[in-house]
């Protein structure tokens, strides 16, 4: 199954904003290139799962540099740097890097399993429109989702009737995230809360399944995690560059004269492979905690 590509794409539909300045857009088609280079080498990588995670990481940081420096911080406009929220240029390269990361060869117990990794559409919750004098198909049956930004899924396809023979039914496909992450440049207080709200649907959705916030930047007090369904908060750099330096970068003359500056502090603080190893871990610590056998819970004396 082809990997999900959700940087490119926003690469593509940065080429195609009617306010991309021409430069830019310049840029951003040359960005395709590299994009494609970036890929071809992840792509190559071999190794023991310990070896090949350092250096996907390696890759990722190499590339993430580029487009934060060269790509965004140096342009000649001020287009993609002021508006790279909503471009998510950066952001995106996280998303499309995990399911690359996520692979059998980093973590055996994905083996031969029928899962798909990536973003996904999942499911949240199933209710029905309908009433006792309406006819509708199935009861009506509608089902709520939630976009998660990586996610371990398997499909789900639903079907609901009046009927014990499905003479008339309602049918849909969704699919259940078994693990999923919310990835954020900068994680603040707002985004926590609205991380917590996700990972209680996606826990009261599928028993048994994680949720975690991954952000490069905090951007916030760190909270305690203990009274929410997040099973952790992973920070792959540090702290954000504070406001009274960011204030300088709103023009490309100002950026330059900071340039140093801004890549010595990147830099110093890359996406640290510990921290990533820490999320492989807990993903592989899920298939030790699958449904107790009985002789193995006798054996152990607890379950």
């Amino acid at each position: 199954m082809p990997y999900p590509t959700p940087h490119l794409e926003k690469i593509n539909r940065a080429i195609a904003n009617e306010k991309m300045p021409p430069e830019d857009v310049a840029s951003l088609e040359a960005a395709k290139e590299r994009y494609g280079e970036w890929i071809a080498k992840l792509d190559a990588v071999g190794g023991d799962p310990g070896e090949r995670l350092k250096r996907l990481v390696d890759l990722y940081n190499q590339y993430r540099s580029w487009v934060d420096v060269d790509l965004i911080f140096d342009s000649g406009r001020d287009f993609l740097y002021r508006q790279k929220g909503q471009l998510k240029l950066d952001n995106s390269v996280l998303e499309e890097f995990l399911p690359r990361l996520i692979v059998p060869e980093v973590i055996p117990e994905l083996m031969g399993l029928d899962v798909r990794t990536g973003p996904v559409y999942s499911f949240a919750s199933a209710y029905f429109i309908s009433g006792l004098a309406a006819e509708e198909p199935g009861g009506g049956l509608a089902v709520r989702g939630k976009d998660q930004d990586f996610a371990i899924s398997k499909p789900l396809y639903l079907r609901a009737s009046h009927s014990r023979a499905f003479g008339s039914y309602k049918e849909s496909e969704t699919a259940l995230a078994y693990v999923a992450a919310e990835c954020k440049t900068n994680l603040d207080k707002t985004m926590f809360q609205e991380a917590t709200a996700t990972a209680r649907d996606v826990k009261a959705a599928v028993t048994g399944a994680k949720y975690f916030l991954i952000c490069e930047w905090l951007d916030m007090t760190p909270l305690s995690t203990a009274a929410t369904e997040i099973d952790e908060v992973l920070i792959l750099r540090g702290k954000r560059l504070g406001s009274h330096v960011r204030k300088h970068f709103d023009t490309a003359a100002k950026r330059q004269a900071k340039r140093e500056e801004y890549t010595a502090y990147l830099n110093t603080y890359p996406a640290r492979v510990d921290v990533f190893r820490r999320f492989v871990d807990h993903i592989r610590q899920i298939f030790t905690n699958e449904l107790p056998v009985e002789k193995d819970v006798l054996e152990r004396g607890y379950f």
